[in-house]
């Protein structure tokens, strides 16, 4: 694997880069057999958050739409808030197989925070009826992680009236935090954290969408361009470099 991306420039990237290359032997955080224990009642939180997007006319979705803007952005993680997570991954590592790695923020404190994609779907499901088109990943959380458990992201189109969604759906859990102070600060900050990061992210998935369409009408761009892959050896342009200098 060559092709090292950042979704915008890291605080320490030898630092991250070392911790990246250790999460091909970590183990998940959660038994994900017990997944019959995931309940509120048992200390769970179940997150579901939904943004509207653009419309499109009834039918699969446009080769140009905001369906097919919304898929590119989640495979590039391009609609996390760049001020509160950033993500370190090989490009060219799989999909379905990828270790991802968050540089996450809180007032000023850095936090690197592993997880490994858990599955891809990509087909048309029916939910309540309703025929609709869905490609999106999830990614759970491993060893070393404050939290437990899993978040997707999705891009859904409902078939019969048009309408497109960026959906965020979540089940997670505070992890045993050695550290105390970190363990108190997550306990006061965690949950609050949690739901910035998912109403920006749907906020900014919102914005992107609107301005790749805006810019594939204007023929100002091409919505091949996804906006905020870094690559790791260049400078300047769409690209940060990475240099040597963690929801």
């Amino acid at each position: 694997m060559t092709d090292l991306r950042a979704t915008a420039e890291l605080s320490n990237p030898r630092r991250a880069r070392a911790a990246l290359a250790d999460l091909d032997d970590a183990l998940l955080n959660f038994d994900l057999d017990r997944r019959g224990d995931i309940t509120v009642a048992n200390g769970w939180k179940l997150d579901h958050y939904r943004q509207p997007l653009p419309p499109e006319p009834p039918g699969p979705p446009l080769p140009n739409g905001s369906w097919a803007a919304c898929a590119r952005l989640i495979a590039d993680y391009a609609f996390a808030d760049p001020k509160i997570v950033r993500a370190l991954y090989y490009a060219d590592q799989p999909l379905e197989r990828r270790n991802i790695l968050l540089e996450a923020r809180f007032y000023g404190l850095r936090f690197l925070l592993g997880l490994r994609v858990g599955g891809v779907e990509d087909g048309t499901r029916q939910t309540n009826g309703r025929p609709a088109k869905r490609w999106g990943w999830n990614y759970q959380t491993l060893r070393g992680h404050l939290e437990m458990g899993q978040m997707d992201y999705t891009a859904v189109k409902w078939l019969d009236t048009g309408e497109v969604e960026f959906h965020i759906d979540a089940f997670s859990k505070a992890a045993q935090i050695p550290n105390p102070v970190v363990r108190l600060g997550f306990a006061v900050f965690g949950r609050l954290m949690q739901r910035r990061f998912a109403r920006t992210a749907l906020r900014r998935m919102g914005t992107l969408v609107r301005d790749e369409l805006v810019a594939v009408a204007t023929g100002r761009g091409s919505q091949d361009d996804t906006g905020d892959g870094h690559d790791a050896d260049t400078c300047g342009g769409s690209r940060a470099d990475i240099g040597d200098a963690t929801a």
